[in-house]
């Protein structure tokens, strides 16, 4: 099975609807109009990927004045997630759950890594028309800065 490219900036963002970590359904397409943090991470209950959905956490009131929803992402099951979740204290932010079909979204997004069975390390951005402006993929033993997410965010808002 030939992976998917990687997704762009200017591509249309792929509709999906996932369940987060409270069995609540999150469709990308009812999140027109904000801008979208898509942030895949490899697999709950790892360092890195617990410091990656803790500093969307604690972003959560700037990325709601940036018009932004961040979204963590990974092929963990909901019952997993939930227990995550409830561990790391993650109230707000939505952890979704792209585990059946396994990895489907990180697929339609160009970001599985076949030959591991999860996601990259990735952040993508989109903006309120559902388009692509940011896609970047981080080293998998390492954390996405912040940071650096914020000002790509604060450069949209400037434009």
């Amino acid at each position: 099975m030939q992976q998917p490219r990687l997704i762009r900036p200017g591509d249309a963002a792929k509709n999906f609807s996932l369940k987060d970590q409270r069995d609540k359904t999150v469709d990308l397409y009812e999140l027109m109009g904000k801008r979208v943090l898509l942030s895949f991470h490899p697999l709950a209950w790892t360092e890195y990927c617990n410091a990656q959905m803790m500093s969307l956490e604690e972003n959560r009131e700037r990325f709601e004045r940036m018009n932004t929803v961040a979204l963590g992402i990974s092929v963990d099951s909901l019952p997993c997630k939930r227990a995550w979740a409830g561990t790391l204290n993650i109230e707000h932010t939505p952890l979704l759950c792209d585990f059946w079909p396994h990895g489907e979204v990180a697929r339609q997004y160009g970001l599985f890594r076949e030959a591991n069975g999860f996601s990259e390390r990735a952040n993508v951005i989109i903006d309120e028309e559902g388009t692509v402006v940011r896609v970047k993929i981080y080293p998998v033993h390492s954390v996405p800065d912040i940071d650096e997410v914020n000002g790509w965010l604060e450069e949209m808002a400037g434009s």
